[in-house]
């Protein structure tokens, strides 16, 4: 049994990965898109990460989870996790660059490991817990 359970989390891992990778590839194409076509960067870049965002929340909720979570309960929390990892990133690239003065590549190498990792963990444990509410 304990090897089903490690097997079952090493596919979600996997499949948390090729969400976020995706999601932040649509992002970069889509910022690069609308603002090679005259939108001003914040706007811009702004409408590309609502729509990244959106389809991510649909990939993990519905190919990563499972599709078993009410959208009224997982909806609000994807949000407020994902604000929590960007604020968590924001501090730990100031850390990285000021009190290690690592450099840009390094931080972002950092950032991007770190961010993901507490986006998983947030997300297995609380914003799509297997135990939460059915749809």
């Amino acid at each position: 049994m304990n090897q089903l359970v490690r097997k079952f989390a090493a596919v979600r891992l996997i499949r948390f990965a090729v969400v976020g990778i995706g999601a932040a590839l649509l992002f970069f194409v889509l910022s690069w898109g609308l603002v090679s076509a005259g939108l001003p960067p914040f706007v811009g870049s702004v409408i590309a990460y609502m729509l990244a965002f959106v389809v991510a929340y649909s990939a993990q909720r519905g190919w990563t989870f499972e599709g078993q979570h009410d959208h009224r309960r997982a909806l609000p929390r994807y949000l407020v996790s994902q604000l929590a990892c960007a604020v968590f990133a924001g501090l730990l690239a100031h850390v990285a660059v000021s009190v290690f003065s690592a450099s840009p590549l390094v931080m972002s190498a950092g950032i991007t490991v770190a961010a993901g990792a507490a986006s998983y963990v947030l997300s297995s444990v609380w914003v799509f817990r297997d135990d939460q509410g059915a749809v």
